[in-house]
């Protein structure tokens, strides 16, 4: 396994839509590799999720995972999650604002809405499908990495940048 390159803010990997991954390419030993340095890399650099456009390359495919985390102290725990050719669709109108990072933007956080209920059908890493609900900070790091690998950051998605932040302050 490898610690992968993140990219950062600024470079056009991160503004590009990841393509679909076949189906048959899922249990292929590079695939699986693949999986396993963005899981080492995720965990590495202490995310909650990480896209495969953070790491350079256009594939839909992301993994999310909250065992405490030290970025994210009060966070409830997540179990790996590996998420290829997600779907993500709203369950509520409602969304609420809450505080997000990203390893592609590091030391800084900002405020965010984002959907408290959404619905994830994707393939996991074994190419099963999934279909799940989740909610608040589950569903928030779903919206995050699904909006990554549709060329979104999260600070798009802010009302303002007034609660740009760095971390330290």
């Amino acid at each position: 396994m490898a610690i992968l390159k993140v990219a950062r803010l600024g470079h056009p990997v991160l503004r590009q839509r990841a393509l679909p991954v076949e189906p048959e390419r899922i249990r292929t030993p590079e695939m699986q590799r693949f999986i396993d340095d963005m899981i080492e890399t995720m965990r590495e650099y202490d995310g909650a999720g990480l896209a495969a456009n953070q790491v350079h390359t256009l594939a839909q495919v992301a993994v999310i995972e909250v065992l405490a985390n030290p970025r994210y102290p009060e966070a409830p725990e997540i179990p790996l999650t590996v998420v290829i050719n997600p779907v993500v669709t709203p369950l509520v109108e409602e969304q609420e604002d809450g505080w997000e990072g990203c390893l592609s933007v590091p030391d800084m956080r900002g405020v965010v809405p984002r959907f408290t209920a959404v619905r994830l059908q994707c393939l996991d890493r074994e190419g099963q499908r999934v279909d799940l609900v989740a909610k608040e900070f589950f569903a928030r790091v779903i919206q995050h990495e699904t909006d990554h690998l549709n060329g979104i950051v999260y600070l798009d998605r802010m009302r303002g940048l007034s609660t740009l932040s760095h971390i330290a302050e």
